[in-house]
């Protein structure tokens, strides 16, 4: 048999009287009791019938001299610091916690309390968190409670797996609860040197928590939203270009001895980026130092009217060739330093992109000279139709390009590295189209050494038309290539879209909504899947006898109607095809009387186009609006991020010279690869060992002058938070708590009274007598009176209603 639960001792009159005295504030009558405790048999730590103590009591009425008289009696403290912690009752944390220091001694941090009102997880720290309460997290953090970092959401180790065995809900909520007071704002303005970075990595962590463990994701994703609220509010708190340059260009790790080039990284502002801040970097005091460092160099350019900014743009993209061949020449000179401006250097790769484009269309109407306008050349119309057939010009021209593009993204792989690199859809979608145009070249050199082979032999094949090429001729197959490969080539040109306000917002519907379509798919693969199985065995008996028909010559049978249900693949064809009308009923009747047949799969072939067309597309649809809608109710934030981006990918040093210029090896290059050379040869000399310990302690130096500099404005940052944050707000609402505070407070004064006067010789009763003397009752009547008409008063203006 199970033991019952010891029962709990009923309170005596005595004690009854003294958390009486304590919840009406009277301090004589609970000093009493307390000194005569031994003798009328009271539990200074009892508990009434809520399970609440003498101390909690006075903290919940936030009477100063109780706790002070209860801590001096040594109470039980239980889980009494909670409940201050829980009230915000900062005198009281702060007796409590001098009380434990000289009760406990050092030890006070080990103390383990049981408590009904609060978890076990829950400690002083994190409760404080929770309430983001600045001065009581201060006080806990000066006496030394830190929160340990919760393990991460995979980890095998023995407590975690403790945990998950034998209380799945409570290790969840423990964890949650410990991010909750992680991701206070005053927790992290206080305990963390770098609180913008902890903010990012915080927020990035809980964004992958809520994707992990989806039981939470409202409250992880919440809590994200509250770190990244706090690092713009810290961002609000920047007064000028100097803090704004020193936020965000900070890199602790950055080993960059020249102070006017660490300036130009923008490295917090990548972070942002790298971690999806949104609201930090769509902030105006962020887009307002991009915008100047990405039409820095150009002057006034932004103020000059539209038309002289189209004839500057104009200008720059018709002479791309030159000034790449400037900047390749001289890259010191004053057009190669204005080649190396980002607004310019985005300018000379759209201007290049253009022009592959344009040869693309040629290629696409079969014009081989791409100066046919200058020079018209007659060519024979079928030279192109043969098998094998070389390069022509503008082939040439678009393979020099995509070896440029293809150096391009090697280069940018090698700076941000692969797994950044991969993070970017746009560029998968290069490294696609790229890999579609060399299996394209490839291909075609292997159908032309293929036909100089053949040819050799005699054999005539290698002079054959198209019509009679094979159906995987290398020919057709890179012809096919090719064609996917432009489609890719013409849709990145919505990626400079970026730039613009109207088409940005755009740009970027069109990204969820292909994300939407991937969902979609899914889904529609299962249904599509699931009919086609169905028609496939009830119509492949049919489709093979209309087959064998059609052999033996019967004209009426080679219909090709009758292929639509011929096997699975067809099937799967006919039914996606469906979705858009181009495969009607007629396809499902049958040439022999089999009616029942013929009307089951006439309802399945309803049925798949009632859920495919009629439901799954209508969902579609709504998935596609929502995603319109959800980027539309944030499109300023949304462009912004997505231009912040674009922006940053030019701001970096190299890849000035846009493809296909910069596949052809320039003096810089050379000047480089001679001064790497130096380097390594000279690098175990006992100078250029010197010369590098040298540069080392400068490093370390300058790293260390950049931290101090960062602390400092970061110090400033934080303290105009917590000064903006304690200021009281005007439109503050008078609440609950606030009249039972002034009630107590009058409670408290009135027994104040009845000890100043009987001090003074009136005669006064006990506190503990029923009635009062009729002088001291109609004081206190006309006291209590005046202060319920305030406390209706203040009631009124906080919309409360009197209970």
């Amino acid at each position: 048999m199970s033991k019952k639960p010891p029962r709990k001792r009923d309170l005596n009159n005595e004690e009854r009287q003294f958390l009486g005295a304590v919840a009406r504030g009277d301090v004589g009558s609970v000093k009493q009791a307390l000194a005569e405790a031994e003798e009328r048999f009271i539990d200074i730590s009892c508990k009434d019938s809520l399970g609440r103590s003498s101390l909690v009591i006075a903290i919940e009425n936030e009477n100063d001299d109780l706790v002070s008289l209860l801590l001096n009696y040594d109470v039980d403290l239980e889980d009494s610091l909670l409940h201050a912690i829980r009230e915000e009752y900062v005198v009281a944390v702060e007796m409590i916690l001098t009380h434990q220091l000289k009760k406990f001694g050092e030890d006070y941090l080990q103390i383990e309390f049981k408590s009904n009102t609060f978890t076990a997880d829950i400690t002083p720290i994190i409760l404080a968190g929770h309430i983001d309460n600045y001065e009581i997290i201060k006080m806990l953090l000066d006496r030394g409670y830190r929160i340990p970092k919760p393990h991460d959401l995979t980890c095998h180790c023995d407590d975690c797996l403790r945990g998950s065995l034998v209380d799945v809900l409570g290790h969840s909520r423990a964890r949650i609860n410990a991010y909750r007071a992680l991701a206070s704002p005053s927790l992290i303005a206080l305990s963390s040197k770098d609180p913008i970075l902890t903010a990012f990595e915080l927020s990035w962590e809980l964004r992958n928590l809520s994707e992990m463990e989806n039981e939470f994701r409202a409250e992880y994703e919440e809590l994200g939203i509250t770190c990244q609220n706090f690092a713009v509010d810290l961002l609000e708190q920047i007064r000028g270009s100097k803090e704004l340059e020193v936020i965000l260009n900070h890199d602790c790790r950055s080993p960059d001895q020249d102070e006017e080039k660490e300036l130009k990284k923008l490295s917090r502002l990548k972070l942002a980026i790298k971690y999806k801040q949104k609201k930090f970097v769509a902030h105006p005091n962020c887009q307002q130092l991009l915008a100047a460092k990405w039409y820095e160099g150009l002057g006034n350019f932004r103020r000059k009217p539209i038309l002289k900014q189209l004839t500057v743009a104009f200008g720059i993209l018709f002479g791309f060739p030159i000034l790449s061949g400037i900047y390749m020449i001289a890259p010191h000179s004053k057009f190669g330093k204005l080649c190396r401006k980002p607004f310019i250097k985005f300018l000379l790769h759209s201007a290049s992109y253009l022009s592959f484009l344009v040869l693309l269309i040629l290629v696409s109407q079969r014009i081989e000279n791409p100066f046919f306008f200058l020079f018209p050349m007659k060519e024979e119309k079928k030279i192109s139709e043969l098998r094998g057939s070389p390069a022509t010009i503008v082939e040439l021209m678009i393979l020099g390009y995509v070896i440029g593009l293809i150096w391009s993204e090697i280069k940018q792989i090698w700076m941000q590295g692969a797994l950044e690199y991969i993070h970017d859809m746009w560029n998968i979608m290069d490294l696609v189209t790229n890999s579609l145009y060399m299996a394209t070249f490839t291909l075609r050199l292997l159908a032309w050494l293929q036909v100089r082979r053949e040819r050799a032999e005699l054999n005539p094949y290698a002079f054959e038309e198209r019509k009679h090429w094979d159906a995987y001729d290398p020919n057709l197959i890179a012809e096919a290539l090719f064609a996917g490969a432009n489609i890719f080539s013409s849709l990145k040109l919505i990626y400079i879209f970026t730039v613009n306000a109207h088409l940005g917002p755009l740009q970027i519907s069109l990204g969820r909504m292909v994300s939407d379509i991937v969902k979609f798919i899914s889904v529609y693969f299962l249904v599509l899947f699931s009919f086609a199985c169905g028609l496939n065995h009830l119509y492949w008996y049919y489709a093979a006898l209309r087959a064998e028909e059609c052999e033996a010559g019967i004209t009426h049978s080679c219909d090709i109607k009758y292929r639509s249900f011929a096997n699975l693949f067809e099937i799967l064809q006919s039914l996606y095809w469906a979705v858009y009308g181009l495969v009607d009923l007629e396809h499902a009747h049958l040439d022999e009387p089999h009616k029942l047949t013929e009307l089951i799969g006439k309802l399945m072939f309803g049925s798949y186009s009632m859920i495919a067309i009629i439901i799954l597309l209508n969902l579609l649809i709504a998935m596609m609006s929502n995603s319109y809608q959800l980027i539309y109710s944030q499109a300023d934030e949304e462009w912004k991020f997505a231009r912040s981006r674009l922006w940053i990918s030019y701001f970096a040093e190299g890849a000035t010279v846009p493809p296909p210029f910069n596949i052809i090896p320039s003096p810089k290059s050379f000047t480089n690869m001679m001064t790497l050379f130096k380097s390594l040869i000279l690098s175990h000399t006992a100078e250029q060992k010197q010369a590098k310990w040298t540069n080392v302690r400068s490093t370390v130096k300058n790293i260390n002058k950049r931290e101090i500099r960062y602390q400092y404005v970061i110090r400033n940052l934080i303290s105009r938070y917590i000064m903006n944050k304690q200021r009281p707000q005007k439109d503050e609402m008078v609440s609950q708590d606030d009249i039972n505070e002034l009630k107590q407070d009058i409670s408290t004064f009135r027994f104040e009274l009845l000890t100043i006067l009987s001090d003074n010789g009136f005669e006064t009763p006990t506190v503990h007598q029923a009635k009062t003397s009729s002088r001291l009752d109609r004081m206190w009547k006309n006291l209590s009176a005046a202060t319920e008409g305030q406390t209706e008063t203040l009631m009124e203006e906080a919309g409360l209603d009197e209970e």
